[in-house]
């Protein structure tokens, strides 16, 4: 068992080491033993192995493509994007009916993505890499505004909740308020028509 044993490992070894030299000789107990030292005692002979069989290897000319999702599927995500003003609920005086909307995201805004501003749920202009959005022509009252960040395909990556502004315009009534009507001002001054003068 034990020649059989040394025999498979030293011929294993041997298609390892093609140029190594193997040495069969019988021992003192009368077995017969291998080895790839010839030994000092014993009459030895050595094998003559065939050299192991080696199948070169077929070198890569075009490795096959390593497959990579497309960038604008990875899921892109921005750590904020937040309307800066108006603020939330804010009440704006605007006789001339504009308003600048700014908005802030963090990180900047990567390449082939854009900021797309919606008021009231509709969008406005287009889309655009300035964070500076300019209103012109509002209506008084209460709106809803938000800001989205679309990539190049026009997919939504981020967006704002709708928040909330009111706009109001100065009335007649303001103006007196603040500068109220004296006599001579009547029929000169918008606020102060002749048919609100109080009768002497």
């Amino acid at each position: 068992m034990k020649l059989s044993y040394l025999l498979g490992a030293l011929l294993l070894g041997a298609a390892q080491l093609a140029s190594a030299a193997i040495y069969t000789y019988i021992d003192a107990s009368g077995a017969r033993a291998f080895t790839d030292q010839p030994p000092q005692q014993q009459a030895a002979k050595r094998l003559d192995l065939a050299p192991a069989n080696q199948v070169p290897s077929t070198p890569v000319i075009n490795p096959p493509p390593v497959y990579q999702e497309p960038l604008e599927a990875r899921p892109v995500q921005y750590q904020l994007l937040r309307i800066l003003l108006p603020e939330p609920n804010a009440t704006i005086r605007a006789n001339e009916r504009t308003l600048i909307v700014t908005v802030y995201s963090e990180p900047k805004l990567l390449e082939g993505h854009h900021y797309r501003l919606l008021l009231d749920g509709n969008t406005i202009g287009e889309p655009t890499r300035s964070p500076v959005f300019p209103l012109k022509e509002l209506e008084r009252g209460r709106h809803l505004v938000a800001v989205e960040i679309i990539n190049a395909q026009g997919a939504v990556l981020e967006r704002t909740p709708a928040q909330p502004f009111h706009l109001r315009q100065t009335t007649l009534n303001d103006r007196r308020r603040v500068n109220p009507c004296s006599t001579d001002d009547y029929g000169r001054r918008p606020e102060c028509p002749l048919k609100d003068q109080p009768k002497k």
